[in-house]
């Protein structure tokens, strides 16, 4: 499998096509749990468990991919646009709503890091987990966090917000479109509004606004919520 080392698009083929797999398996069965970029990620695991591809070698091209994680995440506000009108009307419900989401995350994490005894430099990492990748990276590395682990709870907790998401508001009668986009915005960042915009135009458009008033919420309190342990 040398030839797999040496190819420069090995990790952008690979990845594209696991996620091209993803997609097709939840479209064929329909199942929540078969979340696309969850089956991704088992899949590029098992290719480079079973091809002996170091992380390395895989990430020369796979890095092509990251380039486009942050104008992807600009794209967001194309949906917020189209509902101006809206979030003019509910502005200050929007605001409350998104500010109680910070907030309830940041306390959350401080107590589960009080329970079970986790280190500042744990607890720091966990800080920006339901903030997109390419706020949540900056902040926990300004905050002396393990940024590697940061990632992997971003994306964690991205993929569980996609699942369980609609789940959750089934359970708890929660009908209002922009009580869920918010909600989803603000707790699973870009993974859920992904699937804000599979609920429908206003969600999405909420789950949008969301993921950049919390990231930015997120950059301004993390330093402040940082030296409460």
């Amino acid at each position: 499998m040398s030839f797999l080392k040496e190819s420069l698009y090995c990790g952008v083929v690979v990845s594209l096509l696991a996620y091209w797999f993803g997609t097709w398996i939840r479209g064929r069965f329909g199942l929540a749990a078969l979340n696309p970029i969850l089956v991704a990620v088992v899949i590029v695991i098992g290719f480079l468990k079973g091809t002996n591809v170091d992380y390395s070698s895989y990430m020369e091209g796979a890095r092509y991919i990251s380039y486009l994680l942050t104008p992807a995440t600009v794209c967001l506000a194309i949906p917020l646009y189209k509902q101006l009108a809206l979030l003019r009307q509910n502005l200050v419900a929007v605001a409350a709503g998104i500010f109680a989401g910070v907030v309830a995350s940041a306390a959350s994490i401080f107590l589960l890091c009080l329970i079970f005894g986790l280190d500042h430099v744990y607890y720091v990492t966990l800080l920006p987990k339901s903030i997109t990748t390419a706020i949540g990276m900056g902040v926990s590395e300004a905050a002396g966090g393990i940024v590697s682990v940061t990632v992997v709870c971003i994306i964690v907790t991205g993929i569980l917000g996609n699942v369980i998401g609609e789940m959750v508001f089934k359970i708890i009668k929660l009908d209002n479109p922009i009580a869920r986009g918010l909600a989803m915005g603000t707790a699973a960042h870009a993974v859920g509004t992904a699937k804000a915009l599979e609920m429908g135009e206003i969600e999405g458009a909420m789950s949008s606004l969301s993921v950049a008033v919390a990231g930015l919420l997120t950059v301004v309190a993390a330093p402040l919520a940082a030296g409460l342990l």
